[in-house]
């Protein structure tokens, strides 16, 4: 019975989450399975492995072959650099602490480049939210100040039209009385 160690497609449309599972490679993609190993979440940023590594590590161990993308996580996670590291403990080529000290440097290693990316990520987004407020406010002060300048130029219209309008109107009373006067 050939082993694989795949992803079964879980959630719903276009917003899928993977479980990893160890499964006969007869078997349908989402069909019986051995044992479930984790999930994979794609849909965040960094995408989200949680795993069993050492029930990875024990299923590769004993010749498990994983899919290329499964391959890819379980490097990016460290399982293959301790399966590595295990066979030249096998081989004599290594001592097992050695090896284990190997692996926890570069786990330490991983596990502080993946934090900085994700504070990276926190930080840029909070930039980038900055920013746009900052173009936002702009915007809206210059969209202030040509609504003020407009309503100034409104009122400065308005404003010498009533004092001639009053001329009009009191020119208009002294001609109604002028001509009165010379209708008596």
């Amino acid at each position: 019975m050939a082993v694989k160690i795949r992803l079964a497609r879980r959630g719903r449309k276009k917003a899928a989450t993977y479980d990893i599972v160890v499964a006969d490679a007869r078997a349908p993609r989402d069909g019986r399975f051995i044992e479930k190993l984790g999930t994979y979440n794609p849909n965040t940023n960094p995408a989200t492995i949680q795993y069993d590594g050492d029930r990875a590590f024990y299923w590769v161990m004993n010749g498990a072959q994983p899919t290329e993308t499964v391959r890819a996580m379980l490097a990016y996670r460290g399982v293959l650099l301790r399966r590595h590291l295990q066979l030249g403990v096998t081989k004599g080529a290594l001592t097992q602490d050695v090896a284990d000290q190997r692996y926890q440097d570069w786990l330490s290693e991983k596990d502080a480049k993946i934090e900085a990316k994700k504070t990276g990520l926190v930080d840029t987004k909070a930039e980038t939210r900055k920013q746009q407020l900052a173009a936002e406010t702009k915007v809206k002060e210059t969209r202030a100040a040509a609504l003020a300048q407009k309503q100034a130029a409104a009122l400065a219209a308005a404003t010498p039209a009533a004092p001639a309008a009053e001329e009009a109107t009191e020119g208009s009373t002294e001609t109604a009385e002028t001509s009165a006067e010379a209708a008596a």
